[in-house]
């Protein structure tokens, strides 16, 4: 197809009137039928969010992106979704929090780029109830379209047809799905529990996608949505031939698909390694640690001596070291777990994190570096004291309390921001470029 043309392709917004309705094993379970009826499946998360995005591509067999109206900004959103609706048969966007929740929020999305709603409630502990608020969620907006509702942990066919009959006129019923304990995933303090640690993952999703399918949805597919083209500036390869060395693991694995992108965009090798089981650092010019969980690793982590002592010595090279969240943890000289162990860590940053039992930060942030004007999210449970004076701090765009603060030393750039790329590739290029050789 050619790209500067406009590309069709049936695509919706699965949204909620709440967190915790079921969004998510929602989205999968159409992704994964449809996928396994042969069609390309394509699919999005709204917001800031790493976990869901790695249980949906599971789901569509294909990878997952965010669509972010303050991350990434309207035009890099309308060409991703223009890129992605000249390959598929259908296009998923799973929403964030309940329809109308944030600034910018799933309706916006859904206004912006015509995307029909359908809405997902939880049917378990009402009756008629349940009529009225999918009324509200379609009649709150009048720029944008419920097409549809899915009654979702409903406890019997009865119960089914009682929601369904609550149902305002020209509002259907796309599914019912039974309440099933296989049709939850479990969860920790960052949300539900990573794709890569559940062995039985792709039982549970076709467990799903049949769900789906015995629920009603399975001859339902939403109507076909015109993207339209979208020019971006174009990337220099400012970074080309640098190598940039990028944690993945267990402990390191909140990387946006979008964010590995630009660095290659940029014209960066990228080395993935294991700070869990990799004895050394590979040969590199740059170094990435994203978030994750490394406090569930710690012991692990603090074991690794070797890869501790390369790191140092990256750091005492002059060499560029971007951490985020779980990284900057990694490098500091302890954190403690939820159970009250402190465990060494790489003592590169002065300073010792804390779990927590309640998050401690949470919100969209806006940073001013030296380099320039990155965006991203903070959501932490841990807490840090450190010496270190902050260079920058970051800023909420709708005026929230958090305002993280960006440290560093040397070259080495930490924060428990999770930045997105996009925002500012030719910050990211300053971040990783190496210093000129003498």
């Amino acid at each position: 197809m050619n790209p500067r043309t406009v590309a069709r392709c049936p695509a919706m917004l699965v949204s909620a009137p709440a967190s915790g309705q079921g969004k998510t094993s929602v989205t999968a379970a159409i992704a994964r039928f449809h996928a396994r009826r042969g069609l390309r499946v394509r699919v999005f998360k709204t917001g800031p969010d790493f976990i869901d995005p790695m249980l949906l591509a599971r789901a569509a067999g294909r990878p997952a992106q965010q669509l972010d109206l303050f991350m990434g900004g309207l035009a890099h959103c309308r060409a991703l979704l223009h890129e992605a609706a000249q390959d598929a048969d259908l296009l998923l966007v799973e929403g964030v929090m309940g329809l109308f929740d944030g600034d910018p929020c799933s309706a916006d999305l859904a206004a912006a780029f015509g995307l029909p709603v359908l809405a997902v409630i939880d049917a378990g502990s009402m009756a008629q109830t349940f009529g009225a608020i999918a009324h509200g969620l379609a009649s709150y907006r009048s720029d944008i379209r419920v097409a549809g509702v899915v009654a979702n942990r409903v406890g019997s066919e009865g119960h089914a047809r009682m929601v369904s009959e609550s149902l305002p006129a020209g509002l259907p019923l796309v599914a019912a799905l039974k309440r099933d304990a296989l049709l939850a995933l479990p969860e920790r303090h960052l949300g539900l529990v990573q794709a890569a640690e559940l062995p039985d993952l792709e039982a549970r999703l076709d467990a799903w996608a049949d769900a789906w399918g015995q629920g009603g949805g399975a001859d339902w597919l939403p109507p076909p949505v015109a993207f339209e083209p979208q020019d971006l500036p174009a990337i220099e390869p400012r970074l080309a031939g640098v190598r940039i060395a990028v944690a993945s693991d267990e402990a390191f694995s909140f990387a946006y698909p979008a964010n590995l992108d630009v660095l290659r965009a940029l014209g960066a090798e990228l080395i993935p390694f294991s700070p869990l089981s990799d004895a050394r650092l590979p040969d590199c010019d740059a170094l990435w640690l994203p978030g994750g969980y490394p406090e569930l690793h710690a012991a692990a982590l603090a074991a690794n001596a070797s890869l501790i002592a390369d790191l140092r010595a990256h750091q005492a090279s002059g060499k560029p070291l971007l951490a985020e969240c779980g990284g900057l943890l990694f490098l500091l000289d302890g954190l403690t777990d939820a159970e009250g162990r402190r465990h060494a860590m790489a003592g590169l940053l002065p300073g010792e994190a804390t779990m927590k039992k309640r998050f401690q930060a949470l919100g969209l942030q806006r940073i001013a570096l030296p380099e320039g004007e990155l965006r991203g999210h903070s959501f932490h449970y841990s807490s840090l004291e450190t010496p270190l004076a902050p260079i920058a701090r970051g800023e909420n765009p709708n005026g929230g309390r958090t305002a993280e603060a960006v440290y560093r030393l040397g070259r080495t750039t930490a924060s428990y921001i999770h930045h997105y790329f996009p925002s500012d590739p030719h910050a990211v290029a300053a971040l990783f470029q190496p210093a000129p050789q003498c």
